[in-house]
């Protein structure tokens, strides 16, 4: 067994925090998101103490996570080199945030140009997605640029500042991605909604858990390796 994977849950408990449920049970990150429960940049919290926060009854929850979870399925990167951990990061999000961002922009400009004025427009998401994309680029840049060729030549470089430096960005992406949830109320389309209105918030509700379950995993799970 890894040693990263050491102090992982092999049930879930009220006491287990956010990012070992996430991390450990496949679905958990669904459930989290679905109670807007913030498993990246406060992972650390336990399952009750989040609960408690968003007023939810913890029992609920439990028997949600319980009922929707199981152990991860596929390759488990709590257990992974760091070297395929970075290669996924790059690969799977980074690649797929660069694709997957323009297509929302296009879609959250002609909902704005075509239904202003109508009930329900999300005013201003089409400007929020343009800053998070080029948050979110220049973000990625620095991971690819300088953090991860760092670990990459030597996995325990030292690289306290730029974790700290990515760290406190993953902090403001969280609120981004609270603003752009907000504008587009919680991802709930209004009855008269078109095709591609629809179409545009199950997007954002997919880039959502995205980005949190990357965040998540350099938090979680990369992020410590540099601190050992």
């Amino acid at each position: 067994m890894s040693p990263y994977t050491s102090t992982l849950p092999s049930t879930i408990t009220p006491e287990t925090s956010l990012a070992a449920l996430a991390t450990r049970f496949a679905g958990a990150s669904r459930v989290f998101q679905r109670h807007q429960l913030d498993f990246c940049c406060r992972g650390a919290v336990s399952l009750a103490d989040a609960c408690r926060e968003r007023r939810l009854a913890t029992a609920d929850v439990l028997a949600e996570l319980q009922a929707a979870v199981s152990p991860t399925q596929g390759r488990d990167w709590s257990e992974a080199s760091t070297a395929d951990l970075l290669a996924h990061l790059v690969d799977h999000f980074h690649q797929d945030h660069r694709q997957e961002l323009p297509r929302l922009l296009a879609m959250a400009e002609k909902v704005e140009r075509v239904h202003a004025g109508r009930a329900g427009c999300p005013v201003g998401l089409a400007a929020a997605l343009h800053e998070v994309q080029q948050d979110l680029e220049q973000h990625m840049q620095k991971e690819e640029q300088v953090l991860f060729p760092l670990l990459l030549a030597d996995p325990h470089a030292l690289v306290t500042g730029p974790v700290l430096c990515l760290t406190h960005e993953h902090e403001g992406h969280g609120q981004n991605l609270a603003h752009l949830r907000h504008l587009a109320h919680d991802f709930v389309p209004p009855e008269h909604a078109c095709g591609t209105w629809q179409a545009l918030y199950l997007g954002l509700a997919a880039f959502e858990r995205a980005v949190m379950e990357h965040i998540h995993l350099e938090n979680h799970v990369l992020f410590p390796r540099c601190r050992t």
